[in-house]
């Protein structure tokens, strides 16, 4: 098995080395640093780390600060070309737990996207002061509202896709540049009918370096669920069909495993264009328990 993770940087070089060394004691995992161009010297360290585990650990160096969803993008698009059997990602700052990774990517065997998810049964969120995780908790109800989607952690950065999957989401037409993209990469692949699954991880807030949070980030999250309720045409180029799924996401538990599916839940319909316009009304689907009970 052959899994790349990305893991984008700007100031983590207190993080980076400490990141790199649990990663590569995975077997089967390598570490893909996306820099964008850090002035505390992350970029050379990572390159460094290239040199010491050639084939195990790579660098994009970026030219300068574009944002998080840029740099998943050139690290997607380098991923890809390099055919791993899975592609993960994950924050550089210690919040979250590089041995979650095989969880995630053991769930991913039969579905297209896993979220390491805070907020279903058995996530948690440790050393959150109150006021940001009712930010992030307000923030997810918010998205879930508009977009009519029912996952529970809409915003999580911890995750593992098939690259089939992400080679189906025209990563050219993606125009979050913060973490605004987390939520756009979920919605188009719901939108698509993949199959989105949760599984429940501890967020432990980080010791080292600040948060890359701003305004202008938060504005962007803030705007975006409205945006991608648009017309698919204005946001990706759609192939011409006859017909096609009418696509709305419900959110699937299990009690038992803390494990949550979003199902895409189909009906016909006529619509042109088809995509993510096509989530525009609401969704049909209801929750429900997927175990014998």
């Amino acid at each position: 098995m052959d899994t790349v993770v990305l893991v984008p940087t700007y100031n983590e070089r207190e993080n980076l080395a400490v990141l790199v060394a649990r990663v590569l004691a995975l077997t089967g995992f390598r570490i893909l640093v996306l820099d964008d161009a850090s002035p505390d010297g992350t970029g050379a360290l990572a390159s460094q780390l290239s040199r010491q585990h050639e084939g195990r650990v790579q660098v994009i160096h970026r030219p300068r600060k574009e944002g998080l969803g840029r740099a998943y993008i050139d690290g997607m698009r380098r991923a890809l070309e390099q055919r791993p059997d899975f592609i993960c990602q994950m924050d550089a700052d210690g919040s979250h737990d590089v041995d979650d990774l095989p969880r995630l990517v053991a769930a991913a065997r039969d579905c297209d996207l896993v979220i390491g998810s805070r907020y279903v049964t058995g996530g948690a969120l440790v050393n959150w002061p109150w006021h940001r995780v009712a930010l992030s908790r307000t923030a997810n109800a918010y998205i879930r509202a508009v977009v009519r989607i029912a996952v529970h952690d809409c915003t999580a950065g911890m995750r593992c896709w098939k690259p089939a999957t992400l080679a189906r989401l025209s990563l050219d037409t993606f125009s979050s540049t913060g973490y605004a993209f987390q939520v756009e990469t979920l919605y188009r692949t719901l939108a698509l009918g993949c199959r989105v699954r949760e599984v429940p991880i501890t967020f432990t807030e980080r010791q080292h370096g600040a948060s890359k949070m701003d305004a202008r980030v938060m504005l962007e999250a803030f705007a975006l669920p409205w945006r991608l309720r648009k017309p698919a045409s204005r946001l990706e180029p759609a192939p011409k069909r006859k017909e096609q799924d009418q696509r709305h996401a419900t959110s699937v538990h299990d009690r038992d495993t803390g494990v949550s599916t979003a199902a895409a839940v189909g009906e016909r319909s006529a619509h042109r264009g088809g995509g993510l316009g096509s989530l525009d009304a609401p969704a049909q689907g209801r929750a429900r328990d997927i175990r014998s009970t």
